[in-house]
C-alpha cells in the first residue's frame, strides 16, 4: 500500500524502517540456495553468523543461526560450499539492516548439483545454443588474442609460453579474473563481454587448470553460457583436462582440452607453416618445370611435323593447282568466248539477211515522204507529189505520176517519174 507522503509531510526514518519491517515480516519462511562466503563461529557463542552470497551475481545477504543448526551440518559445510537453507526474513530497524533467521541447513551434494547441470543442459541445447551451426571458425592467424584467465596461474604461463613459442609475434588482450568462488561468474563474464567489444580481438580463450566439480562450477553457470553464445567474437574454452567438461565447452566455438591445447589449436607453428611454405614451393616448381617440360616437347613435335620442316613445300603444291586451275579457267573461257563468237555470227547473219539494206541490195527500193514518213500505200501519196527512192546504192528523187489503189494481179505499183 503506498504512502501519502510529500516534502511537507515527511516519514520519520525509523517510522520507515518500522515499515519495512513490517512488509518483511509478512513473507514467512523460504528456501534460498547460495554459497557460504564468510563464517563465524565465535567460541562460546550461541549464534553462527554467515553470509550467503548468489553464485551467479554480486548480491549476497547476512545469515544467522543457532549453533546446534549449524553443528549438524558443521562437518560438510565450510566457506565456498553451496547450501539450501530454510529462513525467516528479518528486518534490523535500528540499523536498517537485512538478514535471513536460518532453522534448518542443507548441503548441496556432488550428485544434485550434477542433476542441475543436467537440466540446464538440456534446456540450453533446445535452445539450440550448442549447434554445430552456430560455432565460428578461427582465423588462421591471429593477430590479437583475448585471453580470460586466474592471475599468475599455471593456465595463463602455458598458453602465453606455448603461444609464443609457436610464432613469436602473436599479441595477447589478458583479463585476469577469478576462475573459482563467487566472484568468478560476474568477473568472466565483465571479461568476455570486454575482449568482445574490441575490433581488434580476433579470439577469445577462457583457461583455467584442473579443479573439482565444485571449483569448476562458474564455468557451467548459465550467464557464463549466454554471453559466450551471443559473442561475435570466436570463444575457444581450455577449462580443467580432459576427463573435465562444462557447459562452456559444448557452447565455445572451439573446445581444448588444456590450457596448452588451446593456444596449439589457435596458434600457427612457424616452422611448421615454413616448412609447408617450402614443400609448397616445390610443388609448384615441380610443376612448373613439368608444364615447362611438357611444353617443349609438345613444341619440338610439332616443329618436326613436314609443314614446319619443309614449309615451301606447302606453297609449291598450292602452285601446282593454282596453275592447274588457271590453265582449267583459261580453257574453259575461251571455249566460252568462241561459242559466243559462233552465236553472234550467227546471229549476225541472221540480222543481216532480214536487215533492210539486204532488201534493197536485191533490188528494192523505200519511198519516203518529205516529212520522212515512208510510203506504204497508194493511197498515201497525190499525183504530182515529190519523193525520195532509197535503193542499195543511195537514194534519188521522183515524183508521182500517178496512183493506184493496191497493185493489183498485175503488179504494177504508183507510177513515178525519177528527176
Amino acid at each position: 500500500m503506498g504512502l501519502n507522503t510529500s516534502a511537507e509531510a515527511p516519514l520519520p526514518v525509523g517510522q520507515v524502517s518500522r515499515l519495512i519491517g513490517g512488509w518483511i515480516d509478512r513473507l514467512g519462511q523460504v528456501w534460498v540456495e547460495g554459497q557460504i562466503t564468510q563464517l563465524s563461529r565465535r567460541p562460546g557463542a550461541g549464534v553462527v553468523f554467515l553470509t550467503l552470497r548468489d553464485p551467479s551475481h554480486d548480491i549476497s545477504v547476512s545469515v544467522t543461526c543457532f549453533r546446534q543448526v549449524f553443528d549438524e551440518v558443521a562437518d560438510v559445510v565450510s566457506e565456498g560450499a553451496r547450501v539450501v537453507v530454510l529462513a525467516k526474513p528479518e528486518w534490523y530497524a535500528p540499523r536498517g539492516q537485512l538478514s535471513l533467521r536460518v532453522t534448518e541447513i542443507r548441503p548441496v551434494g556432488i550428485g544434485e548439483l550434477l542433476a542441475r547441470l543436467e537440466r540446464l543442459k538440456r534446456s540450453l541445447a533446445s535452445e539450440g545454443l550448442f549447434a554445430l551451426e552456430r560455432k565460428k571458425p578461427l582465423p588462421f592467424l591471429p593477430q590479437l588474442i583475448g585471453l580470460v584467465v586466474g592471475r599468475a596461474s599455471a593456465a595463463e604461463r602455458d598458453v602465453l609460453e606455448n603461444a609464443r613459442r609457436r610464432w613469436p609475434a602473436v599479441r595477447f588482450e589478458v583479463r585476469n579474473v577469478a576462475v573459482q568462488g563467487v566472484h568468478a561468474v560476474p568477473q568472466v563474464v565483465r571479461a568476455v563481454k570486454e575482449l568482445d567489444a574490441l575490433d581488434e580481438v580476433d579470439v577469445i580463450i577462457v583457461a583455467r587448470g584442473g579443479g573439482s566439480v565444485e571449483d569448476l562450477l562458474p564455468f557451467s553457470d548459465e550467464e557464463v553460457v549466454r554471453t559466450v553464445a551471443a559473442a561475435r567474437t570466436p570463444v575457444v574454452s581450455a577449462i580443467g583436462h580432459e576427463p573435465d567438461s562444462p557447459l562452456l565447452d559444448l557452447v565455445a566455438d572451439l573446445r581444448a582440452s588444456t590450457p596448452t591445447d588451446a593456444a596449439k589449436k589457435v596458434v600457427p607453428d612457424v616452422g611448421e607453416e615454413l616448412e609447408r611454405v617450402r614443400q609448397l614451393q616445390g610443388r609448384g616448381l615441380r610443376a612448373l618445370r613439368g608444364l615447362l617440360e611438357r611444353e617443349e616437347r609438345g613444341l619440338a613435335h610439332a616443329l618436326a611435323r613436314p609443314v614446319f620442316v619443309h614449309p615451301q613445300r606447302m606453297v609449291e603444291t598450292r602452285e601446282d593447282e593454282l596453275e592447274a586451275l588457271l590453265a582449267r579457267s583459261r580453257r574453259t573461257l575461251g571455249h566460252l568466248l568462241d561459242r559466243a563468237e559462233s552465236e553472234l555470227e550467227h546471229t549476225r547473219a541472221r540480222v543481216v539477211a532480214l536487215s533492210p539494206a539486204a532488201t534493197m541490195e536485191r533490188g528494192y527500193a523505200v519511198l519516203q515522204r518529205a516529212d520522212g514518213h515512208v510510203v506504204r500505200a497508194p493511197g498515201e501519196v497525190a499525183p504530182g507529189e515529190e519523193l525520195r527512192a532509197r535503193v542499195a546504192e543511195g537514194e534519188f528523187a521522183v515524183t508521182v505520176l500517178e496512183a493506184r489503189s493496191g497493185t493489183g494481179t498485175d503488179g504494177h505499183v504508183p507510177a513515178t517519174k525519177s528527176l
